[in-house]
């Protein structure tokens, strides 16, 4: 006998029953907090870089896993996770009060909000895509606009875009149909045409 659950996990990602994932981002949130806890009880035994590295290991890493299906969603939903980002960069290199601000701290550690992240992540997988490295579950999602026979004279065709599926629901936004090729096509052209050996992720985290 099947039985209906309100929430289940799949790969470390908790998927509620209207796929709001406002489950899986307070599970995250929660964790998250918990290891920033702990180091914060052993934060003077150790310098910045230090904290910067177990910051990355504990907590970002978290953050950052899956956040792609994040996308779409508003602020008020992964407001928790970047509190957390916050609560990491007080615990770091300035030991910031609870009331004082914390974007010099991410400027000067080139860690990018939690929103930006999502789209980061996005565009990451759209470069994998573009440069042939991505699995065959994600290429058949996205589709060039260069690959669209029935359209060869329009400017687009002759660019680096992709067509952005065509949705009538809010929800469909979210997906990585709609939502790569949106966070790809906003780049400057600059960006979306750098090759693989020229590409630089570090700094990210």
């Amino acid at each position: 006998m099947v039985q209906r659950v309100d929430a289940v996990r799949d790969l470390g990602v908790t998927l509620d029953s209207e796929l709001s994932t406002q489950n899986h981002v307070n599970k995250v949130a929660r964790t998250c907090f918990y290891h920033i806890r702990r180091l914060k009880q052993v934060r003077k035994l150790f310098g910045p870089d230090v904290a910067a590295k177990l910051i990355a290991s504990l907590v970002f890493s978290r953050l950052d896993y899956c956040n792609a299906i994040l996308a779409g969603l508003p602020r008020s939903t992964i407001a928790p996770l970047q509190r957390v980002q916050n609560a990491a960069a007080r615990l770091d290199i300035a030991r910031l009060g609870p009331r004082d601000h914390v974007t010099p701290t991410l400027t000067d550690r080139h860690w990018l909000p939690v929103e930006q992240r999502i789209v980061f992540k996005l565009c990451l997988l759209m470069h994998q895509d573009h440069t042939g490295r991505a699995p065959s579950y994600l290429h058949n999602c996205v589709s060039a606009s260069a690959d669209i026979t029935s359209r060869p004279r329009l400017r687009s065709t002759s660019s680096r875009r992709y067509e952005r599926q065509r949705t009538s629901l809010k929800f469909g936004e979210r997906s990585f149909s709609c939502a790569g090729p949106t966070a790809w096509n906003s780049l400057p052209s600059l960006l979306n045409e750098l090759t693989d050996t020229k590409l630089r992720l570090s700094n990210v985290n």
